[in-house]
């Protein structure tokens, strides 16, 4: 009798785990695996939602048009320049402005502050007040015409400095965030590292490079893979900044800030072709999914 009442309260324990995570796995089904299993269809199909009775398999055919498309082969090149050149300086500085506030200097809070904040404006915000700052006339541009040589010409609406403005837009918004996930793994190693240095005659530059920097390899990790995560789904920052002025057509001056994310967007939404934009979507997967595990590898062997 009593291992009977047992099994049956096991049982209803069960049920209860069961329906509390109920809710959890209907969402994840409606709005995550459903939408990924049927975009992965769409991507070996020629589909409109126009005329969806129209579509017809075409299998790789997509994919392979993709790599024999300028204009994705563009996006592909300017999101992996953002990768390069985002990640690396993003990443120090982060670092550079953790050490900062993580130290005894005066007003601390304050940089912290200041530093955190670009991280919660509006992203469409930053794009607009960089637009304005770098227009042409503004005191900004005339600085670098005189100190560099540079044409007085808006830099959104150059070739040449339309993605370097937008390398600035993500480095500004970017920083601040990862400035913290640095800060909590600093506030994680002990004091008694520095102590010890500090009777060895060691100076703050090589307690930094023989102490802080490799007892944060977990932190380097997590910061630059989210990074690249981050940079790779660019969107927000090149659209607005490729847009800003008289220009509505995203990605340009001649797709000069095209990404893949907004590829696979203006694919999907202004020229409705999802099939395509489906295809264009799981190559950044794929992209994404390597660049994670060489990365995870790269780590592993450096502990080794």
């Amino acid at each position: 009798m009593r291992n009977s009442v047992i099994n049956k309260i096991k049982g209803y324990n069960s049920l209860a785990g069961y329906f509390f995570i109920a809710p959890v796995v209907l969402l994840m089904t409606v709005f995550l695996i459903y939408p990924t299993i049927y975009s992965f269809i769409l991507s070996f199909k020629e589909f409109s939602f126009f005329s969806p009775a129209d579509s017809k398999w075409v299998g790789l055919g997509n994919y392979v048009t993709l790599f024999r498309d300028p204009e994705f082969l563009q996006a592909f090149k300017n999101t992996f320049v953002l990768v390069l050149t985002v990640v690396p300086i993003s990443t120090v500085l982060a670092l550079v402005m953790a050490v900062l506030v993580n130290s005894k200097v005066k007003g601390k809070t304050f940089f912290r502050v200041s530093f955190f904040l670009p991280n919660v404006t509006s992203t469409v915000a930053i794009g607009t007040i960089l637009g304005f700052l770098f227009r042409k006339d503004s005191f900004i541009v005339l600085f670098f015409a005189k100190l560099f040589g540079f044409e007085n010409i808006s830099w959104f609406a150059d070739v040449h400095l339309a993605l370097p403005l937008v390398i600035i837009a993500m480095i500004f918004t970017f920083s601040g965030f990862y400035m913290i996930i640095y800060l909590a793994g600093l506030q994680e190693i002990s004091k008694d590292y520095y102590e010890a240095a500090d009777i060895d005659g060691a100076g703050k530059v090589r307690q930094f490079l023989k102490i802080t920097v490799p007892l944060l390899k977990n932190t380097h990790f997590l910061v630059i893979m989210m990074l690249v995560i981050n940079t790779f789904q660019i969107f927000d920052q090149p659209y607005v900044i490729s847009t800003f002025g008289n220009s509505s057509i995203p990605g340009g001056p001649a797709g000069s800030t095209m990404t893949l994310v907004m590829f696979l967007y203006t694919r999907a939404f202004n020229y409705f072709e999802m099939g395509y934009a489906s295809a264009a979507a799981f190559v950044l997967f794929a992209v994404i999914f390597i660049f994670t595990i060489v990365q995870k590898r790269f780590f592993d062997l450096k502990e080794k």
